[in-house]
């Protein structure tokens, strides 16, 4: 019978009375499902406590080395409170300079104050340096395109397929699904002014952070995102490692490869055939549970913005100047010089203005970049301007 089966202590004070009573320990500890020594264990404390020491005995160590005293953490809270912005680096080291003693590691300092509510948990910056904006939530057809690129497979010949798609997040309508040859920026581009001459536009599209959609370079631009924005659409990029704030668009990924390239088809041709095949019967066919066993198509409205003949000219009524980015992706400001912004807006035009702080801001679109360094004659990102200035 083991102590679980009734009171912990009414079982153990029972098998105590009767081990006085003359009963054999070795049946007692058989009977009530423990082992000799934990028996033996009782019957020592019980001989040296009475019934208090059958008691559950708490596990903390008596003595904890590495724990930090009471006097140590006192004066680390003393100082933060009196310097706020100080971190646990910061405070490891004045006080150990200034009062000549030893504290414990800056991790321990951190979470001594963090215990003490004086600051919060330090949250873990990626290490991708792409700006990315809040995930939208849409509402309806057309507030959120997703777009991405399959994973490669191989072709009967041997070679390989891209498969571009692009979905609706709201209605889960597929846009397109183009088998590429290679992952490309203008064939990207080609692909959704398809799109866009066919449907009208988007107010955002969705996409990770990868190419031709991001770049690690100035505002994470590519030829693709820039000719989005200069469109009027706003990009909304993915957290690096989380395929899950793309969800529904990954899960279409599944079905396409299960039903399109298993097994592939012999060539690229072919399998764009395929692909051609699958799209409307995704759309007008296949009941979609996430719409109520409703059709894409059932759901799926096209965009009352249409895609306009002519690409709209950007308009910057807040800046001092606009400039025309060359073709090695640098512009000059008047007094200030030549730098250099980024090859992805070649050709495109930018909009510059001089702050109160003398600083000259560069902005694409709708989207500000950065301020000029005029020492480096560089653009500093607006990203890595929070990040120092949260430091």
């Amino acid at each position: 019978m083991p102590w679980k089966a009734s009171s912990p202590m009414d079982l153990r004070a029972e098998m105590m009375r009767r081990l006085g009573l003359g009963e054999r320990m070795s049946d007692l500890c058989r009977e009530y499902g423990i082992s000799r020594k934990t028996g033996h264990k009782f019957q020592r404390r019980f001989e040296s406590l009475g019934r208090a020491g059958l008691e559950d005995q708490s596990r903390t160590p008596l003595v904890m080395p590495n724990k930090t005293s009471s006097e140590l953490v006192a004066l680390i809270l003393s100082e933060r409170r009196a310097h706020s912005t100080w971190g646990g680096r910061k405070l490891k080291d004045v006080i150990e300079k200034r009062d000549h003693i030893q504290l414990p590691s800056a991790a321990t300092v951190s979470k001594i104050i963090q215990r003490a509510g004086l600051a919060k948990p330090h949250k873990r910056r990626p290490r991708d340096a792409t700006p990315r904006s809040e995930l939208r939530v849409a509402a309806e057809p057309n507030d959120v395109w997703c777009i991405d690129y399959k994973g490669q497979f191989r072709l009967g010949d041997r070679s390989y397929c891209y498969p571009l798609t692009m979905t609706d997040q709201v209605s889960r309508y597929v846009l397109a699904c183009e088998g590429m040859a290679a992952i490309s920026d203008e064939a990207a581009v080609e692909v959704c002014i398809e799109v866009f001459r066919e449907v009208g536009l988007p107010r955002a599209i969705r996409s990770d952070n990868g190419a031709p959609f991001a770049s690690v370079g100035l505002g994470g631009l590519t030829k693709l995102s820039a000719f989005w924005l200069r469109l009027g659409i706003s990009l909304d990029r993915t957290r690096p490692g989380h395929p899950e704030d793309n969800g529904q668009h990954e899960r279409m990924h599944r079905t396409l490869k299960n039903e399109t390239a298993r097994p592939a088809r012999a060539n690229l041709l072919q399998q764009q055939q395929r692909f051609d095949e699958w799209r409307p019967e995704f759309n007008e066919v296949r009941p979609h549970e996430a719409l109520g066993m409703k059709r894409p198509a059932e759901v799926y409205t096209s965009s009352t913005r249409p895609y306009p003949k002519k690409l709209p000219d950007l308009d910057y009524p807040r800046h001092d100047d606009v400039l025309r980015v060359n073709a090695t992706g640098s512009v000059r400001i008047d007094g200030v010089g030549r730098f250099h912004v980024t090859r992805a807006l070649t050709g495109q035009h930018i909009g510059v203005r001089e702050e109160l702080d003398g600083r000259w801001l560069v902005s694409f679109a709708h989207l500000d970049l950065g301020h000029v360094d005029r020492r480096k004659l560089s653009i500093i990102p607006i990203s890595k301007e929070h990040t120092e200035n949260e430091v």
